[in-house]
């Protein structure tokens, strides 16, 4: 099951995804929906799928070899009960793959915490706090920034707005 965002044309002309949000049970989805919002917000072309890398790894191995094969620059990959879908897309591709622990009983996502992080030792993952898909989409803005001056200038927007709320005097 996919969805793309509904930003994908532009001037006539189609838009590749650059980030792809992977997470590995449709129940994810409300949930993962956080993470599809601040890219919409910055305007990054992206792609939702659910795909598990228990119960359909296959599919995991395919839509990672498409994503990696276009334009996609970073994957998110959300996965709760000590699930193993960031290593799992990690080890297929060189793109940066953001894990995202989702919180789900009986460890309350601890377990997918644990197994998200602790990955061995030449296959990164960069994980994020359980349930935390805003601040995964945000790096992956940070990392698609980097040879993006548009972006980058969201981005740099975007902090000068959180800071104003903060550091007032009486």
């Amino acid at each position: 099951m996919a969805k793309k965002n509904d930003g994908k044309v532009k001037n006539g002309k189609s838009v590749e995804e650059r980030v792809l949000v992977l997470t590995g049970s449709r129940n994810d989805l409300s949930e993962v929906e956080r993470a599809a919002k601040v890219l919409d917000d910055f305007s990054v072309p992206h792609r939702v799928v659910v795909a598990s890398a228990h119960r359909t790894p296959d599919l995991v191995v395919q839509t990672v070899q498409r994503a990696t094969a276009t334009s996609v620059r970073v994957i998110i990959a959300a996965a709760g009960m000590a699930n193993h879908l960031a290593g799992a897309v990690a080890s297929r591709t060189i793109v940066p793959v953001i894990g995202v622990p989702l919180a789900r009983p009986p460890l309350l996502g601890v377990d997918s915490l644990l197994s998200t992080v602790q990955m061995p030792s030449g296959v990164p993952v960069a994980t994020v706090g359980i349930g935390a898909l805003e601040n995964a989409a945000l790096l992956a803005v940070q990392i698609l920034a980097l040879s993006d001056p548009v972006l980058k200038r969201k981005l740099l927007q975007h902090r000068r707005k959180i800071r104003s709320g903060f550091g007032h005097t009486r």
